[in-house]
């Protein structure tokens, strides 16, 4: 795997765990043994990455195997496959991960894009586990490379629906950069290190007592961004662990579903657009949140 550094100054070892998701002691460990070259160099965890370097990376046990999973298949073609992801799946194989994630399924019924990271073929985006919902997959190293590209020009537009805790406004926009914290980890957080911009428009879909039931649009694709943006406002989704984790709530994973996902065919140029419904447990939320105490109940 090859990574292209974009920015200057941050040391080797916390540059790797990021970009491989894997814990800085490993990505270290990878280093000091040798699996990692800096411009074809070997170097040492503490080295200070450069704009424009070419980071070369040699992860043991990176074969992947195909396996029968269920797939929620909207739509497919030669070139691209669109899945409607449920909550509790993985997209791609991790460092601790290596079985049960969409990868391995879409490896088991199909033939994937050969170009990127070797972990993740054909993964263009993703969705945190507990999030379900839309996203497209290359099958072809073309489409992967154009999906890419409009995935970087901002020009495959996501949807997602969410509720969260407390009465929002109509509607708004959240512009706020996100970076990792201080300490490191794999959250991210409003400000912290390597912040970079970010924006989530929303709107109020209906509002409960207790709870706004939303519409969100991504205009950056940062790691968490909707969940971090919503809970630097003080309107956490609800059941989200992470960053909304001292509310108990009635659903076992954070209430967000990526429903609308609009992308130009990297092929065809044909215009793609494609919605899905909420899944069962987001629906059953919305009825507890609208009957709890229904008499404060209003509709935005």
């Amino acid at each position: 795997m090859n990574i292209t550094v974009s920015d200057d100054g941050e040391r080797l070892d916390i540059f790797l765990a990021r970009e491989c998701e894997i814990s800085r002691s490993k990505a270290s460990i990878l280093i000091k043994d040798g699996f990692v070259r800096v411009n074809s160099r070997i170097t040492k965890p503490h080295y200070k990455v450069k704009v424009g370097e070419t980071i070369e990376v040699i992860l043991p046990n990176l074969e992947i195997k195909p396996e029968s999973i269920p797939l929620n298949i909207v739509y497919e073609d030669k070139d691209l496959i669109v899945i409607d992801k449920p909550a509790g799946l993985v997209c791609h194989p991790t460092s601790k991960i290596r079985q049960g994630t969409l990868v391995n399924g879409l490896l088991s019924h199909t033939n994937m894009a050969n170009i990127g990271s070797p972990d993740r073929p054909g993964i263009v985006h993703r969705l945190d586990k507990d999030t379900s919902g839309l996203l497209v997959c290359a099958k072809t190293d073309e489409a992967y490379l154009g999906l890419s590209s409009q995935m970087k020009k901002r020009q495959i537009e996501r949807r997602y629906k969410a509720v969260v805790w407390g009465i929002l406004e109509k509607e708004g926009e959240i512009s706020l950069p996100i970076g990792r914290p201080e300490k490191g980890g794999t959250s991210m957080k409003v400000g912290g290190r390597r912040m970079r911009e970010a924006m989530t428009q929303y709107k109020v879909l209906e509002r409960f007592s207790q709870a706004s039931f939303i519409e969100a649009k991504l205009f950056t694709g940062r790691t968490h961004q909707i969940r971090v943006h919503l809970s630097a406002i003080s309107h956490p989704v609800i059941g989200d662990k992470v960053y909304g984790k001292r509310r108990k709530a009635p659903i076992e994973r954070q209430a967000l579903h990526s429903f609308y996902l609009s992308f130009l065919h990297p092929i065809t140029e044909k215009q793609l657009t494609f919605e899905s419904n909420l899944p069962e447990d987001i629906r059953n939320l919305l009825v507890l949140c609208l009957y709890s105490t229904d008499e404060l109940r209003s509709t935005a």
